[in-house]
């Protein structure tokens, strides 16, 4: 009988290990591995929530865009980069997700990620989110609704006049 070297009996077990896992991320559905990758991300292991909103958002699911854009708005398990952020967080908006709408709409408020600061862009974003957010997100809701208040009081009436104008005539798109 022959005797397998420990090296070679670890790498088929690596490999099988990983086989077994992807093709056990296969059989789960949309909802089961987006739940997976947040409890792993609560539990701070960034790659592995990373490995499935990254290919997730590149398809165009929308929770993921915004989960990916918080990432980088954070830098958590990736580089720290607003300009990444802005970018997933956009993607997600312009499908109608309200937390991305939220976000995008502070981005533009604040200057953060797109310059220069664009206060009709800000309000529109985040009426768009104020309509959307259910009562499950009834905290978020009430915090764009006093951002929104307060870019409100900085702008003229024709930047209100256009940004209603834009948030009556906005369509979502298609990923």
């Amino acid at each position: 009988m022959r005797t397998r070297s420990p090296k070679l009996f670890a790498c088929a077990l690596i490999a099988a290990t990983v086989l077994a896992n992807s093709q056990a991320a296969c059989g789960q559905s949309m909802e089961e591995r987006m739940r997976a990758a947040a409890g792993a991300y609560e539990r701070k292991d960034f790659a592995a929530a990373l490995a499935v909103w990254k290919p997730l958002a590149a398809e165009g699911n929308a929770e993921a865009q915004t989960l990916l854009g918080a990432m980088y708005w954070q830098g958590q398990g990736v580089p720290r980069d607003h300009r990444e952020a802005a970018k997933w967080y956009l993607k997600a908006a312009e499908q109608g997700y309200a937390r991305a709408q939220n976000d995008i709409g502070f981005m533009y408020g604040f200057g953060e990620g797109i310059p220069p600061r664009d206060d009709v862009q800000a309000y529109k974003w985040l009426s768009l989110a104020i309509e959307r957010y259910t009562d499950k997100n009834k905290a978020r809701r009430e915090q764009a609704i006093e951002d929104r208040a307060a870019l409100a009081a900085r702008m003229s009436k024709a930047q209100l006049a256009e940004a209603e104008r834009q948030v009556r005539e906005w369509k979502p798109k298609e990923h």
